[in-house]
């Protein structure tokens, strides 16, 4: 088998220069690892002891080396705490626990480390009644009141993928919590734990929601408020083929805009303060734009002031002119989301495809320190993978 193998990289990016030991995970944990990653930073892959490739379009892999350890033999935990001795944050993604019984919990990292930053990914938190509880994305959205806001009005919450939990709520929360533990770290000298949890996170992504529940303007009620599609200016429309378009002309100025390039008549529509008039103006805009296909509107609407963008596919979006001239994927490869955001003078990160599980183990081990009699004792203990390190050798 030809592994999938990394080089040391040649780091650039504004998180250059960091190093980040990610504990191997599924979702909001490895997507927070290639955030910080995609910046700059080294991020070190502790993966199972596994025969399994890596799946070279598992995007959010990329952009860093994998060991592979036996996490339940002594010696990889020696191994283990080697690397987080020289780290400058953590992160891993079990139930609250699990790394305590390892031996790998904050108090034992801390005290191998006192700056280590120890980044926590869990859905329901680190205490509280559920933390035990297994759950997903789903759960964490109901439970901090975004899934019931979503959908229209007679029908059930819909499903916004596990974009708003997983990795809004969570790993974004959690890369972002670590690059400001890092920030204290630096000026106090001391590490901290950081727990992120998808429902804090997705809760306090509903903060401008409660605001406005504060201030009187918003109805716990779906498709009743401006953002949700209770108006008719700020909702989507199917065109004549079926596709479909969005408005978002929220400012009124946006809306006199929509109305002049449409040719409707202001006098035409309902006052927009009139909520007894937004039925009648949505039925008018939907036959509107049911008259022309969704290329029509295209060609009258983008770019302008009237707050439009096509409704389309994922694999649309990759060659949409827009985000072509940004180029928003990479060019080179199998096509995937470019980093994000940017920086003008430091760059991101380089961009390599993901490493099988344990591809560089015995460069990494190398790194530390170990002999090639060292390594081979490790290969008979059981504690890295004969199989991985012969595959290196070659």
């Amino acid at each position: 088998m030809t592994q999938n193998t990394q080089a040391p990289p040649q780091r650039h990016g504004p998180l250059s220069g960091l190093r980040i030991i990610e504990f191997a995970g599924i979702g909001p944990g490895p997507f927070a690892a290639m955030m910080l990653a995609d910046m700059g930073a080294e991020v070190i892959r502790v993966d199972r002891i596994s025969d399994v490739p890596a799946h070279p379009n598992d995007f959010t892999l990329r952009n860093r080396r994998s060991l592979a350890l036996n996490l339940k033999d002594p010696k990889a935990i020696d191994i283990a705490l080697s690397l987080i001795a020289s780290a400058d944050a953590l992160i891993e993604g079990f139930r609250p626990g699990v790394m305590e019984r390892l031996g790998l919990g904050p108090d034992v990292c801390n005290g191998r480390n006192p700056k280590l930053v120890y980044g926590r990914m869990t859905g329901w938190g680190q205490d509280g009644p559920w933390a035990q509880a297994a759950g997903h994305d789903l759960n964490y959205i109901a439970l901090s009141g975004a899934l019931w806001a979503t959908g229209e009005a007679d029908s059930k919450p819909t499903f916004p993928m596990n974009l708003l939990g997983d990795y809004g709520g969570g790993g974004m929360y959690l890369a972002f919590g670590i690059v400001a533990g890092i920030l204290n770290a630096q000026t106090t000298g001391k590490g901290d734990t950081v727990d992120a949890a998808i429902c804090d996170g997705t809760n306090s992504l509903m903060t401008f929601i409660h605001s406005r529940r504060a201030m009187g303007l918003w109805e716990d009620r779906r498709q009743a408020n401006k953002l949700d599609g209770g108006v008719p200016w700020y909702d989507v429309y199917q065109c004549a083929d079926g596709e479909w378009i969005s408005i978002g002309a929220l400012e009124p100025q946006f809306w006199a805009k929509l109305l002049e390039i449409l040719d409707i008549p202001a006098d035409q529509v309902g006052r927009r303060d009139d909520p007894s008039t937004h039925a009648a103006t949505r039925t008018l805009l939907e036959q509107t734009f049911a008259a022309h296909p969704q290329a029509y509107w295209n060609d009258l609407l983008s770019g302008t002031d009237a707050c439009y963008a096509p409704v389309l596919r994922p694999n649309e979006a990759r060659t949409h002119p827009h985000m072509a001239a940004r180029n928003a994927f990479q060019p080179q490869g199998p096509e995937q989301p470019s980093p994000a955001p940017r920086f003008a003078l430091a760059g991101n990160g380089p961009m390599q495809p993901p490493s099988d599980p344990g591809a560089e183990t015995v460069t990494l081990l190398e790194e530390l320190g170990f002999s090639a009699d060292d390594i081979q004792h490790l290969i008979v203990q059981g504690a890295i993978s004969e199989t991985q390190t012969k595959e290196n050798a070659k």
